[in-house]
């Protein structure tokens, strides 16, 4: 069907960046929105960064002028820059991708996982 396969995390300094990339690939009828979630030991999974097909955004709180999401329509490719990078960020990012496999049937779609740590 759809996979999605992420790069990019990794071990940086607080205040350090990173750039996230997640490619899809595979039966792709129509993308509905693509995003990022996170989750943290001990905690559920909760929503990034998020955009749609008509290029809105959406960003948790945590989020809002730290990070920034894009995305390559031609290469169906979604990317989170994250910069001032904290302790609290730490967490395996999951690519996200909303979108329909056939003309009547949409899914929800989940890559990996890659582990961001923030420390010193």
């Amino acid at each position: 069907q759809v996979q999605l396969v992420e790069s990019g995390g990794g071990l940086v300094q607080p205040g350090g960046s990173l750039r996230l990339s997640c490619a899809a690939s595979g039966s792709i009828f129509r993308i509905i929105a693509m995003g990022w979630y996170r989750q943290a030991p001990g905690k559920q999974r909760e929503l990034v960064a998020a955009t749609n097909s008509g290029g809105s955004t959406n960003y948790a709180d945590s989020a809002k002028g730290r990070f920034t999401i894009s995305r390559d329509n031609a290469k169906n490719t979604v990317y989170l820059q994250m910069n001032s990078l904290k302790p609290e960020d730490t967490a395996v990012y999951y690519c996200n991708l909303r979108g329909y496999y056939s003309v009547t049937s949409w899914d929800d779609f989940w890559g990996q996982g890659t582990q961001v740590t923030v420390s010193s």
